[in-house]
């Protein structure tokens, strides 16, 4: 929803240039960008892909201008806008809702780790995919920001909702109609990344008996999980009901490092209470404890001024307790909720043309084939 209400804003910008936008015009955008991109996700994953390839050259276009211009700019002009860098409110909860803002700009890095089970060879490529691209996005969007510094004011900064707009009509003259375009393609491509990883996502928590299983169903000839995104579209079009993009990133960051929070002390406890599991993929304990002493602290600071945000994001959290009971437990429980269960997983099935996946399964039957296979060269190896 917040990335969908940013890239409404940059797209009818060009057409508000001496005004702001209606706000029922950025809402209805964003709705229509939310749904397009739902159908073609449904449609085909190919399709998905493509549009994030594309899309992605456009984002990396639009951030190497802006870039190089402000480099420009700072090897050409005075920058008086660096005075004082440190200037600023230094209240516990100021800097928590700074960080918020801050971390969501540079967010994404997890959302790789959502589609773990479509990648090849996760446990090589997937570190290998977070060393290139980490540092890689890092480095890029330190750099715009260093160029939008560089030459917006802090006042027109605080003023503008739209900061690449300010920075194009000052650096790009006659063409600075094209800096809004290439920033409304950016947040699109966006839009559409986390669209396919957070059905992904819902998908994956029904495989595993966390949420109803009809999020689990996948289309029998696209194998796409339709219900899965339709369930992400429709909560983020609920969501534009409020437009004011900052209200929903500081939400959201509260509700995201809980969880974030939440899952790094379940897998210490996994740690230490199941010492011997298989792990491929394993760091030093410092690290995740580091991490979470800093998740905790992004929860908690601007609770001591406004707690009833963090009353909100717990309240949005805590519904999920009542579905798991309803949707899950007493599925296995109860005869008419079963009934009721059954129903609803019929009725997606014939809708959406859909079928389970037992991924399970299939993952127990890949190991027994690739024991089997290594035991027959095993013995090739010995004849």
């Amino acid at each position: 929803a917040i990335v969908a209400l940013t890239f409404a804003q940059y797209a009818v910008r060009p057409f508000f240039e001496d005004c702001e936008a209606p706000e029922n015009a950025v809402r209805l955008l964003a709705a229509v960008c939310l749904c397009f991109l739902t159908a073609i996700n449904c449609i085909s994953t190919k399709w998905a892909m493509k549009i994030q390839d594309v899309f992605t050259i456009a984002k990396l276009t639009a951030l190497v201008s802006i870039i190089l211009a402000g480099m420009y700019f700072m090897a050409t002009e005075t920058l008086d806008n660096f005075q004082n860098p440190w200037e600023g409110d230094y209240a516990l909860s100021s800097l928590a809702y700074a960080f918020y803002s801050g971390l969501f700009a540079f967010g994404g890095w997890n959302y790789l780790n959502f589609v773990t089970e479509e990648l090849e060879n996760p446990y090589k490529n997937l570190p290998r995919a977070i060393w290139i691209a980490m540092p890689m996005v890092t480095g890029i969007y330190v750099f715009v920001n260093m160029a939008y510094f560089a030459v917006v004011s802090r006042q027109e900064m605080l003023a503008s909702i739209a900061v690449a707009v300010s920075f194009g009509n000052r650096m790009f003259g006659s063409v600075a109609w094209l800096i809004p375009i290439f920033v409304a393609l950016s947040t699109f491509g966006g839009v559409n990344g986390i669209l396919f990883t957070s059905a992904r996502l819902f998908s994956t928590g029904a495989q595993e008996g966390h949420l109803p299983a009809w999020f689990s169903l996948v289309h029998v000839d696209r194998q796409t999980p339709i219900p899965a995104l339709i369930f992400t579209c429709i909560t983020s079009i609920i969501m534009l009901l409020s437009a004011n993009v900052f209200v929903l990133i500081n939400y959201f960051s509260q509700i995201l490092w809980l969880s974030v929070a939440a899952s790094i002390a379940g897998l210490l406890w996994l740690r230490i209470s199941k010492p011997n599991m298989p792990r491929p993929i394993k760091v030093n304990l410092a690290l995740p404890i580091i991490f979470l002493v800093c998740c905790l602290g992004l929860v908690l600071l601007p609770s001591f001024t406004e707690p009833f945000n963090l009353l909100v994001g717990l309240a949005i959290t805590l519904s999920g307790v009542p579905v798991y009971y309803v949707c899950i437990v007493w599925r296995n429980n109860k005869q008419s909720k079963n009934a009721i269960m059954q129903w609803i997983e019929r009725g997606c099935q014939i809708l959406f043309n859909a079928a389970f996946v037992d991924c399970h399964h299939d993952r127990k039957r890949e190991r027994e084939f690739s024991e089997m296979q290594t035991s027959i060269e095993d013995k090739s190896v010995s004849h």
